[in-house]
């Protein structure tokens, strides 16, 4: 009774493009795994430290004591720092404020884009993976199962002696395409999921900072000091 071969010895002797695909296959089921799982740690690490910075958000009563309490280097403390930058620049002109209100909406508009865009990074080589996978796969299984007929023709007979190991082999890069294409689209919507709920956490982050900065805005200007007001009417 002939040993059925095994899977190493049929990807050994298989036809060197077949080799290739298989080989470029597992490379992407690899960078599937690794991708994944960087993700995951990533996703949940801002998960923790978005969630601790809404906290911190809503429970501020100024834009000035959410930056005191949001660690630097965080999102919600750039968020901070942009809304910051727009009041400060908007004092000189500010009349009611809405055009402060609008201006601070377009460019958190903007930030949360980039922050999503940035949470978001890595997914579409998932994607990419899982959609063209199978396809590669099956082009190696074309290739093999054209080598197998060539063989046939060849050696002039067609028993299964000859024609199962050639099969066998292309076979086994539609085999490894699914290996790599499965886990890459599972992981991707593992990962979008996980993402949309990032996306609420940032625009709930953004709207208690919409809000910080109307606090701050309907809150009266302090008086000007009296050796200022005596410097202007000295002047006058």
């Amino acid at each position: 009774m002939s040993a059925v071969p095994s899977l190493l010895s049929l990807l050994l002797s298989a036809d060197p493009i077949v080799q290739a695909v298989m080989g470029c296959l597992l490379v992407a089921s690899l960078a599937v795994w690794s991708i994944f799982a960087a993700k995951l740690f990533e996703l949940r690490h801002s998960h923790k430290t978005m969630s601790a910075s809404l906290g911190r958000l809503q429970n501020a009563d100024s834009v000035a004591s959410a930056l005191q309490s949001c660690p630097a280097g965080t999102v919600a403390y750039a968020m901070l720092e942009i809304a910051k930058h727009e009041v400060e620049r908007s004092q000189p002109h500010l009349t009611d404020g809405s055009g402060t209100k609008e201006r601070l909406a377009l460019r958190l508009d903007r930030a949360e884009a980039a922050i999503i865009r940035s949470l978001q990074r890595g997914t579409g080589i998932l994607g990419s993976i899982g959609s063209t996978s199978p396809f590669i796969g099956l082009f190696g299984t074309v290739w093999g199962i054209m080598n197998s007929f060539s063989g046939i023709a060849a050696s002039h007979t067609s028993s299964l002696a000859v024609v199962a190991p050639g099969i066998a082999e292309a076979l086994m890069a539609t085999a490894t395409g699914l290996i790599a294409a499965i886990p890459a689209v599972i992981s991707y919507n593992i990962l979008i999921r996980i993402i949309g709920g990032h996306k609420l956490l940032v625009a709930d982050m953004s709207c208690a900072i919409r809000c910080l900065v109307s606090l701050d805005l309907e809150r009266p200007r302090k008086p000007r000091s009296v050796s200022a007001m005596a410097e202007v009417h000295h002047g006058i």
